[in-house]
């Protein structure tokens, strides 16, 4: 079996998985599929581990082989964050912009540091001599939240709307912010930019600020061809380009191409579809967005499988499977300062829910982003242990990210129905 091969095979089990989910499990898609693909990793690694079984061992042997950078960061995720902030509001993120720009910025930053200092002293523990400038790179690849299942649940049980917009917001721009601050770190740990204040600060503003002016012309040429195209086939095939072509010469130009797909996606999905309601039917528009929201759905599935199909070809140690477990209450602890901090001086000039703080932190929940770029570090990067950093970040994402979407998405709900409860006893 080849590389492609082995991805049209997962992409039709995400879609089995999805299927018979509807009937049986009747879980949140995102929910079921990683489940799902956490049983198929386990009953892999029991198949070569135990069985011998030289069937598994091949298809192992096929991950093993894929460039998972180039397949993850310079493929899927254009696509993933395109579809993704096509769902944004503009007009409901609008009355709380100061808050979803300040936990975008201030606390994807803060919780990057956090997380860093408290990997350095975990992996400490255990005995790890690693170089804090990993544990700053692994505090920025897990931070940024991922809002596609916690949202579903939050729209399906009618949460109170300010907090669904600021789940909303900050998941989707975060994504772009954190992925700007790994891009720097990166840069910093393996291209050997100097870590001054200066060299840092101009290869994030470069990134950053060019991803942004990129996005925003990229967008402005896209919208001048979807107004002025009566064909509605045309239109679809213009939004495929931006996230394909268009996030491959973001990347040639050494700008973000998150942050360019972010601003393509809220100008095209607020911009754009207002403007040419009237150029086309009502149901065009609606399939537009219905085709990307599926798309969206479909690569996170398909990433997730992956992402299992390669933790199965690593060689886990029990070091590295406690050392994720451990990160668990690191990360979560992290989120609840980093949210919680802007709070206390959000509540001097606004009411809020409650249950604000602790929804945003047991609801931020860490997805795709955090395993894609987990799974870009280099792969012949030894620690002083004698341990590969690529492994040991991948792994310990991993099972941080498995706990997210799993125990996170499905306890959720009742901190959902308590705020529910409050809205209504005020009103």
């Amino acid at each position: 079996m080849d590389a492609w091969n082995l991805i049209c095979f997962l992409g039709a089990l995400a879609v089995l998985i999805a299927f018979t989910n509807q009937f049986v499990l009747k879980l949140q898609t995102t929910i079921a599929i990683t489940t799902g693909s956490v049983a198929i990793s386990l009953l892999l690694i029991l198949a070569v581990k135990l069985l011998g079984d030289e069937s598994a061992q091949s298809l192992i042997n096929v991950v093993s082989d894929l460039n998972f950078n180039q397949i993850l960061l310079n493929g899927m995720l254009g696509f993933l964050l395109f579809a993704g902030a096509m769902e944004i509001d503009l007009r409901a993120l609008r009355r709380q912009r100061w808050e979803i720009t300040t936990l975008v910025l201030f606390s994807t930053v803060v919780s990057t540091v956090i997380v860093g200092y408290l990997s350095s002293f975990i992996l400490g523990q255990f005995g790890w001599d690693v170089p804090f400038i990993y544990c700053l790179l692994f505090g920025a690849l897990i931070s940024p939240t991922d809002p596609i299942a916690v949202l579903a649940i939050i729209k399906q049980m009618q949460a109170p709307k300010n907090i669904s917009i600021q789940v909303e917001g900050e998941s989707l721009f975060n994504d772009g912010v954190g992925l700007v601050i790994f891009s720097t770190l990166f840069a910093v740990a393996f291209s050997g930019v100097e870590p001054t204040v200066s060299s840092v600060a101009e290869l994030f503003l470069s990134e950053a600020v060019g991803g942004i002016v990129f996005g925003l012309v990229l967008a402005v040429v896209a919208h001048f061809l979807i107004v002025k195209s009566p064909d509605f086939n045309v239109r679809l095939l213009v939004t495929l380009a931006i996230p394909s072509a268009g996030y491959a010469l973001a990347i040639a130009l050494h700008v973000s191409g998150a942050l360019a797909m972010v601003m393509c996606g809220i100008f095209i999905g607020n911009v754009t579809r207002s403007k040419g309601a009237p150029l086309a039917r009502i149901s065009s528009i609606r399939f537009i967005k219905n085709f990307w929201h599926a798309t969206d759905t479909f690569l996170n599935a398909l990433l997730f499988l992956l992402i299992g199909m390669l933790i199965v070809s690593m060689r886990l140690s029990l070091d590295e499977i406690l050392i994720g477990l451990c990160m668990i209450p690191a990360v979560l602890f992290a989120r609840f300062v980093s949210v919680g901090a802007p709070y206390l001086v959000f509540k001097q000039f606004r009411r809020y829910d409650l249950n604000s703080v602790r929804i945003l932190t047991w609801g931020g929940l860490r997805g795709g982003l955090a395993l894609a770029m987990a799974a870009s570090i280099p792969n012949d990067t030894m620690l002083a242990n004698g341990h590969n950093l690529h492994n040991l970040m991948v792994i310990v994402t991993y099972i941080v990210v498995i706990f997210s979407i799993v125990v996170q998405g499905l306890t959720i709900s009742p901190l959902i129905k308590k705020s529910i409860a409050a809205a209504q006893a005020r009103a």
